[in-house]
């Protein structure tokens, strides 16, 4: 969803968009579109936009690798800034609120990028099936929540062979 702030005739508007961005993840993607619901402020130096994402995620568990759903509940906020209201110092101190502030060129807003990029902020760095996820066998690859493939128990390290014949005397 694009907003054209020239044409806006109120200083305020409220927008209730959907919108199926792609994430360009390889762990997870959107399948439906998600619901993005809020309101836009247009000031004479910037425009504030505040709301709520909603919807979900197709990913994968981290350990094992199996497809799940993740619910998004993300809140929406962003101030933009005309480049020439924007710091002039070639050298500035960011500050935690110069987060969500991005430049635009005066005319036009899409809503539909920052929803795009508040949704991969918000993304979890480990998404898990299930908190103890035991994940895969590093040696045959089965998923350790489904069976005991028992890989570590059949083969002792030869490097330590040699200390399983050792008896310890009293």
């Amino acid at each position: 969803m694009i907003i054209d702030l020239i044409q806006l005739t109120e200083p305020e508007i409220e927008f209730d968009f959907t919108s199926q961005p792609d994430l360009e993840e390889e762990s997870a993607r959107i399948t439906k579109p998600v619901r993005a619901v809020g309101r836009l402020r247009k000031g004479i130096a910037q425009t504030d936009v505040e709301g709520r994402i909603s919807g979900e995620v197709e990913a994968e568990c981290t350990r094992c690798l199996q497809s799940l759903t993740h619910r998004l509940d993300v809140p929406l906020k962003a101030t933009f800034i005309t480049e020439e209201n924007y710091t002039s110092e070639k050298e500035a101190e960011l500050r935690s609120d110069d987060l969500d502030v991005s430049i635009y060129d005066g005319e036009k807003i899409d809503l539909t990028d920052l929803v795009r990029e508040q949704i991969l902020l918000d993304l979890p760095t480990q998404i898990l099936c299930k908190e103890d996820c035991k994940g895969l066998c590093q040696k045959c690859g089965a998923n350790l929540n489904e069976v005991n493939c028992n890989c570590e128990e059949n083969k002792t390290d030869p490097r330590w062979a040699a200390l399983g014949k050792l008896k310890i005397k009293n």
